[in-house]
């Protein structure tokens, strides 16, 4: 519980006083405003190996090489959006640059849930977070960067797992609550990522009821020997606070002692704050846990006020449900390179995939189609098209990868100048990450 020496760590807090879906909404400024309190009565603020950072403004060209805006960035976009990419940005900054061991982006808006593309809000995310700070990560130290992303939020990383689907530079794990019975319904085993990078989508669904042992249980079992097998260049946790047992949103028994064990194992380069909507009972002490936890400093005595055993024991059949599902993603983990990819993907040049997407938060419905060129020298260009009942002319999109062959670029770029003159669409949108570029008409 107490490391042999402290660790530097940056925290970059901003709490978007200006920004709520609604002022009573579970997602609030409330939500970092008493864990501040908190942080500042336990003195952090004063102790040496902590040091706060105010947090940048994220520019267009940093959310463009991620996302696709629909029909443009400004009509989602807000300051505080920008300001909680920033924040990451820095918090990966600061850590690359030596000035912190490690950092922790205590932010909001949340961002895990917002895909590539974006039409509106869903999940309360409108930008991702992460996936923006790791695209930053690549432009600085380049696209051979390994990156892996932990991602322990209840619900189901689904944006992130769409923005990386299919790059073979990003491992992504997401422990979550069974998608069976919480939002988005995504997130099943079977899930494991595109043809150019099948096998480093890792989804770990948890059944209701999941507490401290089996949070753990997984950690040991799962993620920590699948990231020593990996071996990434940077770990980052995406750290929802949901599965805390009076999260009022979810079904979960994690603890905020929990929390800091979880973080002491994992050990993450930068932390990144997603959900967690218990505002008094939870965040407060799982935040402080973690910020312990990351310093190296003794976080044994953490604990909530109203903690009891019996809002916390995890019942003896989930104790075998979790232990059934870590022998099954780590026996898929170690075979993922035996798989038949032409069997899974196709013969053909592109695998194709259509997907129905609901925005819960403002009840949008998005249809979208995609092609992944099935590429033997690179993941290949994608074509995406797109629309939805808040923009219903079709829009279509070339998404290039990070380390794009010559083939590969002059097929996109034909592609793209035919769907340019298609009358019909209302946009044609290219999207090369390493260019910081996005055009239309």
């Amino acid at each position: 519980m107490t490391s042999s020496k402290s660790t530097q760590v940056g925290l970059i807090f901003f709490p978007a006083f200006d920004w709520a879906i609604t002022p009573t909404h579970p997602e609030r400024q409330e939500r970092l405003l008493y864990t501040r309190d908190q942080i500042q009565e336990e003195g952090l603020f004063d102790h040496p190996s902590i040091r706060e950072y105010r947090p940048l403004v994220a520019s267009d060209e940093q959310i463009l090489r991620t996302h696709i805006c629909v029909p443009n960035l400004e009509s989602h976009v807000t300051e505080s959006h920008r300001i909680a990419a920033g924040g990451t940005i820095l918090a990966a900054d600061l850590v690359v640059d030596g000035k912190v061991d490690r950092a922790f982006a205590l932010l909001r808006p949340p961002g895990h849930h917002a895909n590539r593309v974006i039409h509106g809000n869903r999940g309360f995310c409108v930008v991702n977070n992460e996936a923006i700070m790791v695209d930053h990560l690549r432009h600085r130290l380049g696209p051979d960067l390994k990156v892996a992303i932990v991602d322990t939020d209840a619900h189901h990383g689904d944006g992130t797992q769409d923005i990386f689907y299919n790059d073979p530079g990003v491992l992504h794990i997401s422990l979550h609550q069974d998608g069976r019975t919480l939002y988005p319904g995504t997130g099943f085993i079977q899930e494991r990522g595109g043809p150019g990078a099948y096998g480093q989508t890792v989804n770990i669904p948890l059944p209701p009821g999941t507490g401290d042992e089996g949070m753990l249980m997984v950690m040991e079992r799962v993620v920590l020997p699948i990231l020593k097998d990996w071996s990434p260049d940077f770990v980052i946790n995406a750290a929802g606070q949901d599965n805390h047992y009076s999260d009022p949103l979810t079904n979960m028994k994690f603890t905020a002692h929990g929390y800091a064990q979880l973080t002491e194992l994992l050990a993450p380069d930068i932390v990144v704050l997603e959900g967690g909507y218990s505002i008094e009972s939870a965040l407060p002490y799982v935040n402080v846990g973690l910020l312990l936890a990351l310093a190296g400093l003794d976080y044994s005595k953490v604990q909530e006020p109203d903690w009891g055993l019996e809002k916390v024991r995890q019942s003896p059949a989930v104790t075998a449900e979790v232990e059934r599902i870590c022998d099954q993603v780590i026996a898929l983990w170690k075979t993922r390179q035996d798989e038949d990819l032409e069997q899974i993907f196709g013969k053909g040049d592109f695998f194709e995939r259509q997907r129905s997407i609901y925005y819960d938060t403002d009840n949008i419905q998005e249809n979208q189609q995609e092609y992944i060129r099935l590429c033997p020298h690179c993941p290949g260009w994608r074509v995406i098209y797109t629309s939805s009942t808040r923009y219903r002319q079709p829009v279509v999109a070339i998404s290039l990868p990070w380390k794009v062959c010559p083939s590969c670029l002059t097929e996109a770029r034909a592609h793209y100048a035919t769907e340019r003159e298609n009358h019909q669409l209302a946009q044609a949108i290219w999207q090369q990450p390493n260019l910081q570029e996005q055009k239309d008409f």
